[in-house]
């Protein structure tokens, strides 16, 4: 079963996020950066995973524990790719980093906003 796409720009950016994460990891295993490149992909694609799964959450809390995870796992995701950025022995990443900051920056938001729901509510 396929889902079709949304119109959810946090839903979009991360799986979109999550292709691109895909193809550089297939990079990064072709060169035979194993642990770098197993890391990167949990860590990666579980953004995505994380935001999608918040999309059906149970109540207001649970969505935004969800998010919460999403944020974590780009932080993780940031580690991974500021050590390849380092590196004189890896490719590129800077649009990888950039993707991730920006995803970053939409995660932080929607949390805040969601938080201030819960006091208004």
């Amino acid at each position: 079963m396929t889902i079709k796409r949304s119109q959810n720009i946090i839903v979009d950016k991360s799986f979109d996020f999550s292709l691109k994460v895909l193809a550089f990891c297939d990079g990064l295993e072709s060169n035979k950066k194993y642990v770098l490149s197993r890391q990167l992909l949990k860590s990666g694609t579980s953004i995505g995973a994380n935001v999608r799964e918040a999309q059906n959450a149970e109540s207001l809390a649970d969505f935004i524990h969800k998010m919460k995870i999403a944020l974590k796992e780009s932080e993780e995701t940031d580690y991974w790719l500021s050590l390849c950025d380092k590196s004189e022995l890896y490719p590129n990443c800077q649009e990888l980093l950039d993707l991730n900051a920006e995803l970053w920056r939409i995660l932080t938001s929607i949390i805040s906003k969601s938080k201030q729901k819960t006091k208004i509510g």
